[in-house]
């Protein structure tokens, strides 16, 4: 094949690949988070973090959104019940949703990262996805054979 067809096909292939990566990350082409119409996560399990990281102890968490578990663990207010939403969560599930206080927010919610998102599974991200009747989130399965080649859909 002359270079300049396969100079062409490898742009086609490539522009196929970025569209079926965006597809199964269910996402857009602006690389717009998934968890921005997720939010299961944060209406599924206690957020809770050392008390070094309130703002009146010097960290970043407001007080005012947050109770104490013991004298050296805080939590999320609504995250610490029998059904648990995060009360910096607005929106709706599954729907759109956003954090208030995302420049704020404490280590675990820092942490937590959707599933495929750093090239890695997170159990946890499929299991508060279910919960509200969500499908997982399907991340790229790389090829062993062609560790150079595009990642694959599984």
């Amino acid at each position: 094949m002359p270079a300049a067809e396969a100079s062409s096909f490898d742009r086609h292939q490539h522009l196929l690949w970025l569209f079926a990566f965006a597809f199964n990350h269910h996402c857009c082409m602006s690389n717009q988070s998934p968890c921005l119409s997720c939010g299961a996560c944060c209406a599924s399990f206690r957020v809770s973090f050392y008390w070094g990281e309130l703002q009146s102890a010097g960290g970043l968490v407001p007080d005012n959104l947050t109770e104490q578990i013991n004298p050296h663990r805080a939590c999320m207010k609504g995250t610490n019940q029998k059904e648990p939403r995060c009360v910096a969560l607005l929106g709706t599930v599954g729907e759109q949703v956003r954090c208030t206080v995302y420049e704020n927010r404490p280590s675990p919610c820092r942490e937590f990262s959707c599933n495929g998102e750093v090239a890695e599974y997170n159990e946890g991200c499929d299991k508060a996805r279910a919960r509200f009747g969500l499908p997982p989130l399907t991340p790229p399965v790389i090829n062993p054979a062609f560790d150079d080649e595009p990642p694959i859909s599984a």
